[in-house]
């Protein structure tokens, strides 16, 4: 019963992270558009900079923007800040719930020495100094270099990936290389983006000029937030892709997603802005499509032969399998069957042949972090009964 109400606040939670992330991820993305196609309006209108023409829903708007801030503040002015606060609170929340407090084996990796306390120390400690080496970058003079800036940013992401893959589980790695940057972008909301509006709000309500370059360091951190966007997108749905976090080069394999991502908002930003970059498509599409084949299937040494079921599988998928796929799970930390998978009788793990193939044979995710220590040679046995059938009799 604990376990199933386990499962039930990690779906709540999991579907509040979602939906608040679609609604901060969807006004990041207005915004960068809206600033990339705003134009000089065709007649002087005092303070104004820019403006757009839009039609949505069977009605025209005409949306315009300040170079600092209007004469008079409106009696409403509205705030976005509450779908990133509400975006993080939840994915940190997954975050304790799955892999903090979740099995050992969703944190750590097979044969880890690390204790949990050590792993979860190491997690928080990267998203604590993820941000404070970031905040300093973006206060360093390396803000007005953007290539420079985006360089070393990214070489010092793809090394947190590199350094977490080696000390927890790939999938937490992942996880945690995903946090890292929401936390960046969460806390550039926080501690930069909205203290400095409501500074210079305040010096309006005083009747003083407001300082334009807090409006300026709130656009450059937006705009950081509007780049790591497709990464982070990525990570949140990696869980459900083995082939990348579970491959051997798989701090790379995110690096290069990561980039591919990075480049396709980088086109739609520039695109807005009336710049045809038509190199980035096709950059990007080549990335993927070298992804694709460095991630294929390892290959699995063929077995000759038929494979008895009883006196062959059903002891292999007993040994690693059943433990954290039975009624009652013996593996520590696991409450019920993974994923509502049954893997004890024979009827079931026949009903399960495509997914033993796909997940322990082909892409080799199974058992997760290898946990059970299964040996090439009985994938290659599961491979060979699957493929001859699956036959229990």
């Amino acid at each position: 019963m604990l376990a199933h109400l386990q499962e039930w606040l990690e779906l709540l939670v999991r579907w509040f992270h979602v939906i608040a992330g679609v609604a901060w991820i969807g006004t990041s993305f207005y915004f960068v558009w809206l600033n990339n196609h705003l134009r000089p309006p065709p007649r002087e209108e005092g303070d104004v900079s820019g403006e757009v023409w839009s039609v949505h829903g069977g009605h025209f708007y005409r949306v315009i923007r300040f170079r600092v801030a209007p004469a008079q503040l409106p009696e409403t002015l509205h705030w976005f800040k509450w779908e990133a606060y509400a975006t993080w609170l939840s994915g940190a929340s997954m975050l304790v719930l799955v892999y903090y407090l979740g099995s050992d084996g969703m944190l750590l990796g097979a044969g880890s020495d690390l204790s949990k306390a050590a792993a979860v120390g190491i997690g928080v400690g990267a998203l604590v100094g993820g941000w404070l080496i970031y905040d300093l970058m973006c206060r360093s003079p390396l803000r007005r270099s953007p290539a420079l800036f985006g360089l070393i940013g990214f070489g010092l992401a793809t090394g947190l990936a590199l350094a977490l893959t080696e000390l927890l589980s790939a999938r937490a790695a992942y996880i945690h290389v995903g946090a890292v940057l929401g936390t960046c972008m969460a806390a550039n909301v926080f501690f930069v983006i909205i203290p400095n509006q409501k500074i210079m709000v305040d010096a309006m309500i005083r009747g003083e000029e407001p300082d334009g370059r807090l409006g300026e360091a709130g656009a450059l951190r937006s705009l950081h937030n509007n780049y790591m966007t497709l990464p982070v997108l990525f990570i949140m749905v990696s869980s459900h892709y083995p082939m990348t976090y579970g491959h051997a080069w798989n701090w790379a394999i995110l690096a290069g997603i990561s980039v591919a991502g990075a480049v396709v908002r980088h086109w739609f930003n520039v695109r807005g802005r009336g710049q045809q970059n038509v190199w980035a498509w096709p950059l990007a599409a080549v990335a993927i499509i070298a992804l694709a084949f460095v991630t294929r299937p390892p290959t699995v040494e063929a077995v000759e032969g038929d494979v008895d079921f009883a006196t062959v599988i059903h002891p292999i998928v007993q040994k690693r399998c059943t433990p954290c796929h039975a009624r009652e799970t013996t593996w520590p930390g696991f409450n019920g069957p993974q994923k509502g998978i049954l893997l004890e009788r024979p009827d079931e793990i026949r009903d399960q042949a495509e997914n033993i193939l796909k997940n322990a044979v082909t892409t080799q995710y199974m058992p997760l972090g290898n946990l059970t220590q299964i040996t090439p040679e009985e994938r290659a046995l599961l491979g060979q009964w699957v493929r001859g059938g699956a036959s229990i009799d």
